[in-house]
């Protein structure tokens, strides 16, 4: 492609070259739902992803350990966005269109440095992040991390090394501080889960959990009062046996 050639070969010019050369040759339509896929669908998509893995996490026997890695994977992402600022003004690498002339820039205007990919290392970290909670989710979070990656050197914003280090970044990130994450968030979901605002979150909803008039949850599952299954779908608390179906009617009557 004019404009974008240096001396002797450089493969991520060569990347960037055919890549952006599809938008070149796309209709207009094209583009424009690119741009827009590129700079806040996929993202979005991702929020939406995590709010369906915690909606059936929260109701797991291990709901709390579940809930915080599910919380960590957005955590994990602004973190890295934090790592990557003294990065980028360490590294001060331009965007390919301030240095190449030729390619097709679907969004123009971007004035920050190109090193490395912010929307690549954030939805890599939550991706990577909901893999660690969530095998199939975080496989489906990484597959729209990869093609967030493409979004961003199709639309000339970014070289193929810039995006990949944004998946470096957000990987490292999400992976290497989730122990200490989870060291930290699992006893707060645990503490939220047994708390009053419990119902806000929904941590947990264990089986078998009887919530009274009052909203409160008795067993111990739902972090209640101590109680226990009595085995026929009801939980006692301690010393009190709670009624359930047919067979707390029957003792009724006999009474």
């Amino acid at each position: 492609m004019a404009g974008l050639a240096l001396e002797g070969p450089n493969p991520d010019v060569d990347v960037l070259d055919g890549v952006n050369g599809l938008a070149k040759d796309a209709p207009a339509w094209v583009n424009t739902a690119m741009e827009y896929i590129g700079e806040y669908g996929i993202i979005a998509g991702l929020a939406v992803l995590c709010l369906i893995a915690w909606w059936f996490a929260r109701r797991r026997p291990d709901a709390p350990s579940a809930v915080a890695g599910l919380v960590w994977a957005p955590l994990a992402a602004g973190v890295a966005l934090l790592a990557n600022i003294p990065i980028r003004a360490f590294v001060e690498r331009p965007r390919p269109f301030k240095d190449h002339a030729g390619l097709e820039v679907l969004i123009p205007g971007k004035s920050d440095f190109s090193f490395v990919s912010d929307h690549a290392t954030l939805t890599m970290a939550v991706g990577v992040g909901l893999f660690i909670a969530h095998r199939k989710y975080g496989l489906i979070g990484i597959a729209l991390a990869l093609a967030e990656g493409f979004c961003r050197v199709y639309m000339g914003v970014h070289y193929p090394t810039d995006v990949i280090g944004g998946f470096a970044l957000g990987t490292a990130v999400a992976l290497l501080l989730a122990p200490l994450a989870q060291a930290l968030l699992v006893p707060l979901t645990t503490a939220i889960g047994r708390s009053k605002a419990g119902w806000l979150a929904w941590l947990v909803r264990a089986r078998g959990v009887v919530v009274d008039g009052d909203g409160a949850v008795d067993g111990e599952g739902a972090g209640g009062r101590g109680g226990r299954d009595a085995g026929d779908g009801s939980v006692m608390a301690t010393g009190t046996a709670v009624p359930h179906g047919h067979k707390g009617r029957d003792k009724d009557l006999a009474a």
